[in-house]
This record gives C-alpha cells, structure tokens and sequence, in this order.
C-alpha cells in the first residue's frame, strides 16, 4: 500500500477539529445544495443544482431564496454548481456562480438585486464531469476547477479549459503571473476537479474524481502536469507529471467540496458517504481518517468565519438514499 493511500480509519478527533459529534441542521429539505460561500456576516449563500435557487442560509432562521440565476440548465452532473463571494463584497456586491448553460458551462457574476453579467465561457459541458468549483484565492484571483466534460484528450490540451484549473481577474480574464502569458490555464491534466482550498501558507490543494481506480488530492503548483487520461493515481513522476498526494478507490470517497482549517484538511466525499479528515504538515497531506458516515453522500465542507464547519448532503442528486429532511445543510461549531 502507498503511503499516500487512505484508509478507512476512525478513532478520536485530531487536535483543532470541530466538534463533530455536535452537529445542528442549519437547513432542511434543500433541493440538490452544491456551491456554498459565506456572506462577510457569516450567513451561507447556497447553490440549489437543479433549480438556479440561491438560498441564503444563516443558524435560526428559515431559508431564504436571495436569487435565481437565469439559463441554468441541469441534466446530469450539470446545473447551478459553485458560488465565489468577491474579496471586496463590501464595496461592490459581487457574487460568482459556475453553471451549465443551453451551450457550454460558464461563469457569472451578479449583484443579489441585478442581473447576471457573463465573465468567462466555453467550457465544454456534459453528463458528467463538468467540474464546477470556483474560490478566491489568497491572491484575489477566482480559481475555477473543470471537468473533462468526458472526453479525456481535453484535460491535455492547453487551448481547451477543460479538465483544468484556470486562475482568472476578477472580470473574467486570464490573471496576470499565469503559467503562460494570456492563458487562463493555471495547471493541467485533470479528470474532474470539484474541491479547491488553500492551507495558511497559500498553497492551494484540489480534489479530483478518479475513473475505476484512484480518487486524488493534489496540491497544485503553476503550470504542472497532474497526468489524466494517461495516469490515475501515483505513478506518473517518472514521466513529467505530478503525483498526488492522498489516492482513495471511488467507493471510499468520490471527493467533490474540501476545506482547510488550521492545519486539518476535510474532503467532502460523495460515494464514500463520509467525511475524510487530514492532516497538513509543511504542504504535505497525511494520516487521514474516516468520519461522519451516518449523512449518507457529502457534496460540500466549507469552514466559516466563525470557526464552525459546514457540511451539505447530497442525497436528492439522483444517486443516493434519501433519508429524513434530506438534503441537509449542517453545522459543526467550533470547540
């Protein structure tokens, strides 16, 4: 076994993880939650995939829906997907949301009392494997995971956004310092990247679906080469790719939303229908274990504001059990 394999582990909570054996439904029977991002206040915009809902969520109140973001078509994995909240919100009111289009999946961004302005597009859409998280980074810049949109060659290809990580301007451009001058292309060779979150020290890591063998959490640097279609999971040093750093089989996890907190890093995990802890040590991502395998499919893990960690369920997606006011919006507070 590699060392970076995971493996079904469980016992204590490592030192500055929330209190998992507290958790409250913030929300109940939400259709099909996907992105969530926090408000400066701390109350939780929330992405319904089917609907083109966006809820705002906060503890003790009812959700409320704040948006509708038009021309969301969902089939398959595809709809409304990630939300991004502009680093300068208080000044100018920014939302982001990633979702799939009649035509392709693309990104906008909107006032909650305007409409939506198109800032980047052409993302090959499909059944599945339309990526769909996007984040502001350290640096300010909106970093977007995408999919192969099923068709391996694309992750490959410089010229096609897909099954990439692109780092873009907030307009929608290709940020200045990216790996090639005027691409948005920050790094290459993905499957389908749904987590992106970066540790204090500004390194970014994604989660990325494997196919039958091999689910991946990679930390990402500029420009490298992460080996789909011509690599799953370890292997691929020895030919100019970048390994990754935790493998898992696809019935263990299915990694779809991550989130890093102090020095722990949690993965959201879809098939697995468990929450996996890490810990992070100098950028490296180790000794995880098993958590939280009562909530059925986890879509999304966000830490917010306030220290607590936030989980959504995923189980009106069409591929999992539906339990008792699924879907569910969870929170674990801070100890």
């Amino acid at each position: 076994m590699s060392a970076g394999t995971a493996t079904v582990a469980t016992g204590s909570n490592p030192a500055g993880v929330p209190d998992l054996t507290a958790g409250e439904d913030v929300a109940r029977d939400i259709e099909v939650p996907w992105g969530l991002a926090f408000l400066p206040g701390g109350d939780a915009l929330v992405a319904e995939r089917n609907s083109g809902h966006i809820l705002r969520v906060s503890p003790g109140r009812a959700p409320q829906q704040v948006y509708k973001v038009p021309g969301v078509a969902a089939r398959g994995e595809g709809g409304l997907l990630g939300l991004a909240i502009s680093p300068q919100y208080a000044e100018n009111g920014y939302v982001y949301a990633y979702f799939t289009a009649d035509t392709d999946n693309r990104i906008v961004r909107f006032r909650l009392d305007g409409e939506p302005e198109a800032i980047f597009g052409g993302i090959a859409k499909a059944d599945s494997h339309d990526g769909g998280r996007i984040a502001f980074g350290p640096d300010n810049m909106l970093y977007v995971g995408t999919g192969d949109g099923g068709q391996g060659a694309r992750a490959q290809d410089p010229a096609s956004p897909n099954g990439k990580i692109l780092r873009l301007t907030p307009e929608g451009g290709p940020a200045p310092g990216n790996p090639i001058p005027g691409s948005p292309v920050y790094s290459l060779g993905h499957r389908n990247v749904q987590g992106l979150a970066w540790d204090r020290a500004g390194r970014l890591f994604a989660a990325e679906f494997g196919q039958d063998a091999f689910d991946e959490i990679n930390r990402i640097e500029p420009g490298r080469n992460y080996g789909w279609p011509l690599v799953e999971g370890m292997g691929g040093a020895g030919r100019g790719f970048i390994d990754p750093q935790l493998v898992w089989a696809p019935s263990d996890a299915s990694p779809s939303g991550i989130a890093i907190a102090a020095d722990t890093l949690y993965v959201a995990a879809l098939r697995g229908e468990r929450l996996w802890i890490a810990m992070l040590h100098d950028g490296v991502a180790s000794d995880p274990m098993a958590q939280l395998e009562d909530y059925g499919r986890l879509r999304t893990v966000a830490a917010a504001p306030d220290g607590a960690l936030w989980l959504t369920t995923s189980n009106t997606d069409g591929r999992g059990d539906i339990r008792s006011g699924d879907d569910r919006i969870i929170r674990f507070p801070a100890r």
